[in-house]
């Protein structure tokens, strides 16, 4: 799934007013400007925490460039700041002051003003103001715009009363939700979207005179207050202002019920007056508006009552609060019905424009008003990778979800939101969750149970910050390493990714879906239906993508025996959401070419639904519907028949509302299809008990990151580790031993955890909290000496351990060929050649994928794919020492050169570095024995396999696997590794007798 980091989006911010430009604003008394940014290089480029100007943007194209340009027409000085950019998505800079130093206070002047160089363009700016909190990337967001329609310079004037409060991007529940201006820490500028320009701009600075009649604003502790039938709701009314000084003149709020779809009288009792807030009276004091609501008996749906605010002396709030008296009476409210009871009643109550609000799903930092969720009857929200809030903290997602949950209830039904996340190797959005070894390296394991605790504690943190969906797991069996989703993976065998589907109870509970209203239970969805892992390199048309996202070509028996197959088993687990893929699939010899699998009606509807009989709901990926062609009223119209349920439409939820009604109205959607898919969608809203319960459930928050949770944690990592080679008997250490640690991936919490790691494509270094590789070792160990880049002197050491591999990625960003290859950096295997040329040495490759490691082979001694450990480095000390053995096998074939790739187990023509489940160990006895042991084994396979016995079995094979690898030794070729790898997928399908068979020739082949 697609995800963007949401900074600051343009497309958000469409429905704000340009402010005034230039004029006689000032006064005569107005004190002297105030320089914030002359731009004659007083200010850096340089990213926080030191004071900056720096950029950012979507996508690596998408931050625009920047420089300070010497211009004989500059309006101040000699210099201006001017750029170019060319945004697909969002992009801009921002100016952040530094973070160890005072917050500015700029409560004394009226407002902020610059010159903009206009070039009559039509597009809209957005600016910003970062208020309060306790730096410029943890503060409030104040925002307006202006339209660039005139040629040359202008000087533009912003008075601080035309900011208005960005609800999408906050601090959850706002530090104050006023704009202080004491506490100020910079500004930022989004530029406009669709197509290549240039900008420029000088001299920006605080001018006028503070206006104290200006500065107070009336707000309310809610926008939306639900109360049962009968009772009363306190509606608490404020007075604040801008620097939190008293009120310099009296300020008179009248209020009044008004409007709504409550009866005065008869479902409330009406109320009107005034408040006065006189002169003096302090920042923050409230008055409490008291509405009582009448009981009548009858079972009636939600009803409104807005309480009409009319504000004297103050800026009154962005919107008036309203009153909900709760649904009530009705049989979907009745928890003890079936749930297909109350699915039934509840959908035929609904209109079309309901309906087609629950199918419909934005991104959260989307919304132009928390008032659309009502608006539109939005059935969900996400939050994208690195969409998050606030502080990012559990308190902080709990109360985010919770107001949004809020505006839900002020609809006719109050059906309750979803909200999804992708937790795809933990909490991975949150900072300071536990994160999991990435899918390739639970594959790794070979042990499903570390997969269903995987997914358990996932599920567990998830829940506890008021998450009830988790888009994971990833079915994908990945036949090609070049492709930038490899890590999301449990391998390129489609039997050791079903046999990792223990997860999704791990997510979800019982297969019936009778636990998914527990507290640390969530829905998972399996994705992305259906061969996303099979397209072929070259195919991809999305940007600079060359694998992700393009075509699969499959033969109908290579479709349902590699890429179906493990979705029949997420559909008997009882998954309760399917995503499609972006991808195109092809089957060879039907004539129809690809086929984008969103609009695949043959497989949504014919093979998952029918066939398989997937009984959840369908949710596209992340604005994928855009990628069928025709247009947009097709894409809905194409997607939406093909059996998609709800569609992800991050930016475009308006949009895609009003085109979905259209196209049902017309007759080109069925009503039938629509009824289909909103039973779907509610049916698993009711399983969850959302309706019952549709705010955060927190007591669970403090597990979070927990020691036990790691423990976990640490126990896959160890797991995953899997010993390619161990020349001399290197590992494992010893505590004894002088130890030489080295590497980019040392001690990099960033890179060992990999993408979709706080941000949608991670990022290195110090990102969330855990254990390093280093810092475990350390813990570990004895004596050891770090160099990242091995320049520290190398003699007197015993041993060395060089940590190398690769920088986070996520989706086609990491596909080879954009940017990516499967080498070492020439710092990593420069660092490689000097310590393993100094001592023995041991090569840990960090990564998502299996690294080229050509020439160096040879001067390795110990060679370790550690794959994505996550955040708890111990378990990777664990097995270097010796704590735990080296047990992991590899998921995937180990190539010799990119040239085989693909490469994978099964192949006529196989000759790798490593086969497919090669891992050696280090247990203190390893099976011997040769041909005669070998024939014992097979017998008792044989018997494992007829009595049904997997754990006998599996116990069996792996001794005959060890006893063949031992012979094996280095000296693979395609003759031994061809069997070997075999038998690794006979043993994961049941089939023992055939898997030692295979082995015994390996054996004879050495």
């Amino acid at each position: 799934m697609r995800r963007t980091a949401l900074l600051v989006s343009a497309t958000l911010l469409t429905g704000l007013l340009p402010f005034a430009v230039a004029g006689p604003a000032s006064g005569a008394d107005d004190p002297a400007p105030v320089p914030v940014d002359n731009f004659e290089g007083e200010i850096p480029f340089a990213n926080p925490p030191a004071e900056g100007i720096f950029t950012w943007g979507s996508d690596t194209d998408d931050p625009p460039t920047l420089e300070l340009a010497a211009r004989d027409d500059a309006p101040q000085g000699e210099k201006v700041l001017s750029g170019a950019y060319d945004i697909s998505g969002y992009g801009g800079f921002t100016h952040d002051f530094a973070f160890d130093k005072p917050a500015h206070d700029w409560s004394a002047s009226k407002g902020i003003r610059f010159w903009w160089d206009g070039r009559n363009n039509g597009k809209k700016v957005n600016f910003e103001l970062k208020d309060g909190g306790a730096n410029g990337e943890a503060s409030e967001l104040w925002t307006t715009s202006f339209t660039d329609d005139w040629t040359g310079w202008k000087q533009l004037e912003i008075p601080f009363t035309d900011f208005t409060y960005r609800t999408d991007y906050q601090p959850v529940g706002g530090i104050d939700q006023v704009l202080g201006l004491t506490g100020m820490w910079g500004y930022a500028l989004t530029l406009p979207v669709g197509g290549a320009d240039q900008f420029a701009m000088d001299g920006v600075e605080l001018y006028g005179k503070a206006d104290q009649a200006l500065r107070a604003n009336v707000v309310t502790d809610a926008a939306v207050y639900p109360v049962k039938e009968g009772r009363s709701a306190a509606v608490k009314i404020a007075v604040a202002t801008t620097g939190s000084a008293p009120i310099e003149e009296p300020v008179t709020v009248a209020y009044e019920t008004a409007g709504g779809t409550g009866e005065s009288g008869k479902d409330y009792t009406p109320v009107e007056g005034e408040l006065t807030f006189p002169a003096g009276t302090a920042s923050g004091t409230s008055r409490t508006v008291t509405v009582a609501t009448l009981r009548d008996k009858a079972g009636e749906n939600a009803e409104t009552v807005p309480l009409k605010l009319t504000v004297t002396g103050a800026k009154a709030p962005a919107e008036n609060p309203q009153v909900v008296i709760d649904a009530h009476g009705l049989p979907y409210l009745d928890a003890k019905l079936p749930v297909k009871k109350r699915v039934a009643d509840l959908l035929s109550r609904m209109s079309l424009a309901e309906k087609a609000g629950q199918m419909t799903q934005a991104e959260r930092g989307a919304l132009t008003t928390p008032g659309d969720i009502a608006s539109y009857d939005l059935g969900s929200l996400l939050s994208g990778g690195g969409s998050t809030p606030t502080p990012n903290t559990p308190e902080a997602w709990a109360k985010m979800i919770d107001g949004f949950q809020l505006r839900a209830q002020a609809t006719r039904f109050q059906i309750p939101l979803i909200y999804g996340v992708d937790a795809v190797h933990g909490h991975n959005n949150l900072v300071g969750a536990t994160i999991m070894p990435h899918n390739i390296g639970i594959g790794a394991t070979r042990d499903p149970q570390v997969a269903y605790e995987a997914g358990k504690v996932t599920a567990a943190e998830v829940r506890a910050t008021g998450i009830p969906w988790d888009f994971a797991p990833c079915l994908c069996v990945t036949r090609d390493e070049r492709w930038g989703r490899t890590y999301e993976s449990f391998g390129e065998d489609p039997a050791l990714v079903e046999s990792m589907e223990t997860v999704i109870q791990g997510l979800q509970g019982a297969p019936s879906g009778k636990d998914l209203k527990r507290n640390d239970k969530v829905l998972a969805t399996a994705k992305h239906f259906v061969a996303d892992g099979g397209t072929e390199y070259g195919s991809s048309t999305t940007g600079t993508y060359t694998i992700d996202q393009g075509i699969t070509k499959v033969t109908r028996q290579e479709l349902e025996a590699v890429h179906l197959a493990p979705y029949q088993d997420a559909v008997d687990r009882g998954v309760g959401t399917v995503m499609p893929s972006y991808s195109s699939l092809d089957i060879l010899g039907d004539s129809e070419g690809p086929v984008k699998m969103h609009a695949d009606a043959a497989m949504i509807n014919g093979v998952l639904k029918d066939r398989m009989g997937f009984d959840g709901f369908v949710i596209s990926d992340w604005q994928a519907i855009d990628q069928i062609p025709g247009d947009y009223a097709s894409d809905v119209r194409t997607s939406v028949n093909a059996g998609l349920d709800m569609i992800m439409v991050p930016y475009a939820y308006k949009d895609f509302h009003k085109t979905l009604s259209d196209e049902v109205t017309a007759g080109r959607i069925s009503g039938k299809r629509i009824d289909d898919a909103v039973s779907r969608i509610l049916t698993q809203k009711f399983k969850l008990g959302l309706f019952e319960k549709p705010y955060a459930d927190t007591s669970g928050a403090s597990a979070i990151g927990s020691a036990k949770h790691r423990a976990v944690a640490r126990e896959a990592a160890a797991e995953s580790q899997v010993l390619l080679k161990n020349a001399g008997g290197v590992l494992p250490l010893k505590k004894s031993q002088k130890v030489y640690v080295a590497g980019s991936n040392a001690d990099d919490i960033g890179n060992q955890a990999g993408g979709w790691t706080i941000t949608w494509q991670g990022s290195s270094g110090k990102i969330t909290d855990g254990t390093t590789i280093l810092e475990g070792m350390r813990k570990a160990g004895s004596a050891v000496t770090y160099s990242k880049d091995a320049s520290a002197p190398t003699d007197g050491h015993d041993v060395g351990v060089v940590v190398v591999g690769e920088t986070p990625y996520a989706e086609g960003i990491g596909d080879v060929g954009n940017g990516n290859d499967l080498a070492f950096s020439a710092a990593d295997r420069a660092a490689v050649d000097k310590v393993c040329g100094a001592m023995k040495c041991a090569v840990l490759i960090v990564s998502g994928r299996p690294q080229l490691v050509g020439d160096q082979l040879g001067d390795i001694d110990a060679l370790v794919a550690s794959w994505l450990p996550g955040t708890e480095g111990d378990g990777v000390a664990d097995v270097l020492y010796g704590k735990r053995a080296f047990t992991g096998q590899l998921p995937l074939t180990w190539p010799k050169s990119e040239a085989q790739l693909p490469i994978n187990v099964g192949d006529a023509s196989y000759d790798p570095q490593f086969p497919y489940g090669w891992g050696l160990t280090t247990l203190t006895s390893v099976p011997g024995g040769g041909t005669s042991a070998l024939k014992a084994l097979a017998v008792a396979a044989a018997v494992a396999e007829k009595a049904g016995s997997e754990t006998a079995g599996r116990a069996i094979v792996t001794k005959a696997r060890l006893l063949v690898q031992q012979k094996m030794g280095q000296t693979i070729t395609a003759a031994t590794a061809k069997p070997f790898a075999d038998a690794d997928h006979l043993l994961l399908t049941g089939r023992y007798g055939q898997a030692v068979a295979k082995l015994t020739a390996a054996y004879r082949a050495v």
